[in-house]
């Protein structure tokens, strides 16, 4: 007879397997993303709007990282991003949902193979290749892989120590629910749902659903209803992830859990008409004693065509899925102009370095057109004769330079929490890069807000620019305008279609009229055309136009890695 001290040790070797589970599971996934970053980044970045090909990219991606959570939240970082429009990333999310059934079916595995001989030797090549630089993803891959099958085996272990089979108060605690009755399946679609949100590993939930119904303690039809459940409650992470990000972003977290919810209300309609078709499906008769090997089988089955059944319906209604969150969540358009938030990186949606790059590049090109509109601004206040407009013009320029300075210092702590991360030498570089635009970024606020405050004082001095000056104070603005124009242009761009030879061009028409502009403010002081003041002014400002030409310049280099 078993003790309690005994059904104690029994329920931590069950929690600690579980953990061992979720943490195999996670070694695996974080394993996987690394090793396929940078494919993994260009295969959702390069998404169309066919949705059949999102679907079966979010399949493959999903599939390939083990992990229907880390794809999502990719999407939606993606989305965040811009790089995906919400459409995509919904077909790419019904996709995942497909993707994940290959973790259920691994997890059955485990209760019909012995999977022992194969966790030792995965532990020691893991161990060879973990110490090895080049290969070392290898060996976190393996060691994530051999956790997540030793996990399997502890758990089919501790399900027979547990013998509930035997335990005549489980049995007759699970006989005490009427499986007939729909408040039953509702109350144990609820528990996994809760139980799925709690752990946030849909996984985990699985492996204990499949280990009850192994025991043949819990009816197929309790079962089914928790792994109904976890499809919900898996998309917890996704949701809280995209807590801190932009509208689209939530958008796409919602449409994951509107997508799962209307597959379990359509399912729950036809409930035990399907649940007896998965069943057939296997040979399973759920009337028939004695047949609890087949129910890891059953439970993958139901997931497998749950989700692809799921996906088929509502596929062709990828739009009014959209127009549907659109209407939940409306954009709003009451930020306060005083509020500072980076425009693409957040935090919370960092999955792997690759992300986390993107995200910062996408970041540093929004700094580009960024401080190309304070020069805007600039230009603005050159042309500005009211004194009161011309002093909220200043005042506008002023805080954007403290803004500038704020993106740069953001941008540059976010590269060093990615660099913290095991990075390869390729992600690196693109570190450094970013590190040096953002720094020649924030250089070209600083110039604007000087050339503003040059403006500001010939409003303040008195003497004003003659109509010959203004107009040569226009046609290098306006060089240096297409200089920032072709800076941002390049920016976009993928490296190896970017070319400086355009860039080179404008900044030497920039030296070049630069210089003539100064030779000839020379001999027009000299000739007293105007005040030494206006000509100082005049000086700095083009001098200014000359610095701005350089940084921008020096930005492009730092974008090629010159």
């Amino acid at each position: 007879m078993e003790t309690p001290w005994d059904y104690f040790m029994i329920s931590m070797k069950l929690l600690g397997a579980l953990s061992l589970l979720i943490f195999g599971m996670k070694m695996m996934s974080d394993a996987l993303q690394k090793m396929a970053g940078s494919q993994l980044r260009h295969v959702l970045a390069r998404m169309t709007s066919n949705r059949i090909s999102g679907m079966l990219t979010g399949t493959f991606v999903t599939c390939a990282v083990q992990s229907s959570s880390a794809t999502t939240v990719m999407t939606v970082s993606f989305v965040s991003a811009g790089l995906l429009t919400l459409s995509q990333a919904i077909s790419v999310i019904m996709g995942a949902n497909i993707g994940t059934t290959l973790t259920a079916w691994i997890i059955s595995l485990g209760y019909n193979v012995d999977l022992i001989t194969i966790v030792f030797p995965a532990f020691l090549a893991g161990i060879i290749l973990i110490y090895n630089k080049r290969y070392r993803s290898v060996g976190d891959l393996l060691f994530g892989t051999a956790f997540l099958f030793l996990s399997l085996v502890f758990l089919s272990q501790t399900g027979k120590e547990l013998d509930l089979e035997h335990n005549k108060a489980v049995v007759d605690f699970f006989a005490s629910f009427d499986v007939n009755s729909y408040w039953t399946i509702l109350s144990f679609l609820a528990i996994g749902t809760t139980i799925t949100c709690i752990v946030q590993s849909s996984a985990a939930m699985m492996a204990i659903t499949i280990l009850l119904c192994s025991t043949g303690v819990l009816p197929i039809y309790l079962g089914i209803a928790l792994v109904m459940g976890e499809n919900i409650g898996t998309t917890a992470t996704a949701n809280l992830a995209a807590l801190g990000a932009n509208t689209q972003a939530r958008r796409a977290a919602l449409a994951h859990l509107l997508f799962n919810v209307f597959g379990v209300i359509w399912v729950l309609c036809v409930f035990f008409p399907f649940v007896e078709m998965v069943c057939s499906m296997v040979g399973y008769n759920p009337h028939t004693a004695g047949q609890e090997t087949l129910l890891p089988v059953v439970l993958a089955m139901f997931h497998t065509c749950f989700n692809v059944t799921n996906t088929a319906v509502l596929i062709g209604f990828i739009p009014q899925m959209e127009r549907v969150v659109c209407w939940i969540l409306p954009e709003k358009n009451n930020k306060k102009q005083d509020d500072f938030r980076l425009q693409y990186i957040h935090s919370n949606l960092i999955q792997t370095p690759e992300i986390a790059i993107l995200q910062a590049q996408k970041e540093t090109a929004h700094f580009g057109q960024y401080v190309q509109g304070m020069f805007s601004i600039v230009r603005q206040l050159l042309e500005e004769k009211n004194n009161e407009k011309a002093s909220a013009l200043y005042e506008k320029i002023m805080h954007q330079e403290d803004i500038s300075d704020k993106m740069e210092l953001s941008i540059a702590r976010f590269l060093g929490q990615v660099s913290e991360n095991h990075l390869s030498d390729e992600t690196k570089v693109k570190v450094r890069q970013m590190i040096r635009e953002i720094s020649e970024l924030e250089s070209i606020g600083d110039v604007c807000y000087h050339m503003a405050r040059t403006l500001n004082r010939r409003q303040e001095s008195g003497p004003d620019f003659t109509p010959a000056l203004y107009g040569k104070l226009r046609s290098i603005m306006q060089l240096t305008d297409k200089a920032l124009t072709q800076m941002n242009l390049e920016m976009s761009m993928h490296e190896h279609d970017n070319d400086m030879r355009e860039t080179y061009r404008i900044e030497n028409e920039i030296n070049n009229m630069r210089q003539q502009l100064k030779d000839q403010n020379f001999i027009a002081v000299d000739n007293r055309e105007y005040e030494y003041t206006v000509g100082t002014m005049f000086s700095d400002i083009v001098g200014d136009c000359e610095k701005l030409g350089d940084y921008v310049v020096n930005v492009v280099q730092a974008r090629l890695g010159k």
